[in-house]
């Protein structure tokens, strides 16, 4: 009976553990031939495109309308105490701090980690990455490397524009739209958002874009079962990637704030 109990316990334990030693293999590798010639130079420029330019629509959306809201929220309840004036700060500082990285990476993943893992896990179905391999090019090299990178420079790139334009939504919202002072709001916006604030967000976002890059080429990379593996390889890149993003979210903030 303990014996049975056993090899049951490994049974689910035994998937899990797989799954972390292949991301970090493969995060190994992928580091690896970052710096090892010949570097795919308009491969990156591509996935870049793809993965930054791409998303900014969406991006933009959601900034504007994010910081519209924590506006409104922030006036509603700061009045209640007379400090209508502290808007524009705390709409920065949430911005910068938390909301632009964060939300950033969730909606980037959303469009973009599941392209990469749906066109990964299609090439993989395909045997094209099989091909590759034959034609003795590396994969990794190819396939994972430009994303990873990609991701990781892209992010921060577009969590500046989140958080500028998050700003102006808030600054919409509470001067043109409630009324208060547009000095106000700018003065408490300039003198409490700090200029490390926005460096560590940015470097939470580098983190999230090449946490995201990984676990979506990871996904796609090793997906098999045909149409059906690359729908649950997708659905999987978004799922793993969102909860890596929120759960390495805390650990970040309390190391750098």
């Amino acid at each position: 009976m303990l014996v049975k109990l056993i090899e049951y316990i490994g049974l689910i334990i035994e998937g899990p553990i797989a799954g972390v030693g292949r991301i970090m293999l493969l995060l190994y590798s992928t580091i690896k031939w970052i710096f090892k010639p010949p570097f795919e130079i308009r491969n990156i420029i591509k996935q870049m495109l793809e993965i930054g330019v791409k998303s900014l629509p969406v991006v933009l959306i959601t900034a504007v309308f994010t910081g519209m809201v924590l506006a409104l929220q922030s006036y509603t309840g700061f009045k209640r105490f007379g400090a209508e004036g502290l808007v524009g700060s705390v709409v920065a500082l949430s911005m910068t701090r938390e909301l632009g990285p964060v939300l950033t990476a969730l909606i980037v993943t959303g469009r973009a980690g599941a392209a990469i893992a749906a066109e990964l896990g299609t090439m993989r179905v395909t045997e094209q990455i099989d091909a590759l391999e034959t034609l003795a090019t590396n994969p990794v090299k190819y396939l994972v490397v430009p994303r990873f990178l990609s991701g990781t420079i892209m992010l921060p790139a577009l969590t500046v524009v989140t958080d500028i334009v998050g700003i102006i939504g808030g600054y919409f919202v509470t001067v043109i739209l409630l009324g208060t002072s547009s000095k106000t709001y700018l003065r408490t916006t300039w003198d409490y958002l700090e200029t490390e604030d926005v460096y560590n967000g940015l470097i939470k976002a580098c983190f999230f874009g090449a946490s995201f890059a990984l676990v979506s080429c990871y996904k796609g990379f090793y997906t098999r079962g045909g149409a059906e593996g690359v729908g649950h390889a997708t659905t999987g890149a978004v799922v793993y990637s969102s909860m890596t993003i929120l759960i390495s979210d805390y650990f970040l903030s309390a190391w750098l704030f």
